[in-house]
C-alpha cells in the first residue's frame, strides 16, 4: 500500500483509462463503450485530480497582452501519452477562448477542468441526415443548395458550466458526442481522455460544425414564455452544417510538467 500512495495520480489515471478502456464493449455498428464497472474506477479518480497534482499553475484571470497570435495561440495543448487504446492530455484556454463545436466519431471521453470554468454544449447527432426526398427546412440566412449535404440532423442534450469542484464531463459515440467549450471567466485548463485517440486512417477525424437557425424558429423569437422555450428548445431537432475548421482557432502546444506517465 506505501508504494502505492507514491504512484502519481495520473499515472493511476492512465493505467485505470487503459483498463477500462482496452475493455470496450462493441455494438451491433461496431460502436466502442464503457464496461460499467470499470467506468465507475476511472471517473473517481479523474474526479480527484487537480492541476497541483500534474505540476501545472493557474493562469492570470486577467487577459494577456495583444490579440492572439502564432506566438499567442487561443488554446495550447500538452500531451500526456498517447497508446493505441486512448490518448490523454491538457488543453489551455486563454480568457475569453473558445473550442468550436466539434465531434469525436466512434470515440468516448471524460474532460476535468483542473483550474477555471469552462460552460460546455452538448449535442447528440440524430441517425438520418438529409436524403434524396427529404426537403431541407428553411435557413435564416438561407443556405447555399451546395451546402445541403454537409447539413446534420442533431438534438441539443446539454449545456453545463464545469470548475475544478465538478465531477468529469463525459461522451460516448452517441451521447454528448459533440461539443463546444467556452472558457468563462478567465483562463481555463482541462484534462482531456478520448479513446480511442483521433486517427483519420481509421475514421477518427475531427469536424467542426456550426448550429443554424431556421425560418420558424426566427419567427418564434421573442413570442411566449422564453423559459418555457428555453425547455422545450433543448428537446427540439436541431441542424447544423459541418464547416471547415474556423479560422479563429487554432491550438498550439506547450511542453507537460508533471510527472512522468508510464506503460
Amino acid at each position: 500500500m506505501p508504494r502505492d500512495n507514491k504512484t502519481p495520480l495520473i499515472q493511476k489515471i492512465a493505467k485505470q483509462a487503459y483498463i477500462s478502456f482496452k475493455g470496450l464493449k462493441s455494438s451491433a455498428n461496431g460502436e466502442n463503450y464503457f464496461v460499467a464497472d470499470k467506468q465507475s474506477e476511472l471517473i473517481s479518480l479523474v474526479t480527484a485530480v487537480r492541476a497541483a497534482d500534474l505540476k501545472i499553475a493557474p493562469r492570470k484571470t486577467k487577459a494577456s497582452s495583444g490579440a492572439a497570435g502564432p506566438q499567442n495561440p487561443p488554446v495550447t495543448y500538452m500531451h500526456i501519452c498517447e497508446t493505441e487504446v486512448f490518448s490523454m492530455g491538457v488543453f489551455l484556454l486563454r480568457t475569453g477562448a473558445s473550442i468550436p463545436l466539434h465531434d469525436h466519431p466512434g470515440m468516448n471521453g471524460m474532460l476535468k477542468v483542473l483550474y477555471g470554468k469552462v460552460s460546455v454544449r452538448c449535442f447528440d447527432k440524430l441517425e438520418n441526415d438529409l436524403t434524396v426526398s427529404t426537403a431541407p427546412p428553411r435557413f435564416e440566412p438561407p443556405l447555399p443548395m451546395f451546402q445541403t449535404a454537409s447539413l446534420r440532423r442533431s438534438v441539443l442534450r446539454s449545456v453545463a458550466e464545469y470548475s475544478e469542484n465538478s465531477g468529469p464531463c463525459l461522451l460516448t459515440p452517441v451521447r454528448d458526442n459533440l461539443h463546444q467549450i467556452d472558457a468563462v471567466e478567465g483562463p481555463a485548463a482541462f484534462l482531456d481522455i478520448l479513446a480511442p485517440p483521433y486517427n483519420p486512417d481509421d475514421g477518427r477525424d475531427c469536424h467542426y460544425y456550426k448550429v443554424l437557425q431556421t425560418v420558424a424558429e426566427g419567427e418564434t423569437d421573442g413570442k411566449g414564455n422564453q423559459e418555457q422555450q428555453g425547455e422545450e428548445n433543448e428537446k427540439e431537432e436541431t441542424w447544423l452544417l459541418e464547416i471547415p475548421q474556423p479560422e479563429d482557432f487554432w491550438c498550439g502546444g506547450e511542453p507537460y510538467p508533471g510527472p512522468t506517465v508510464s506503460f
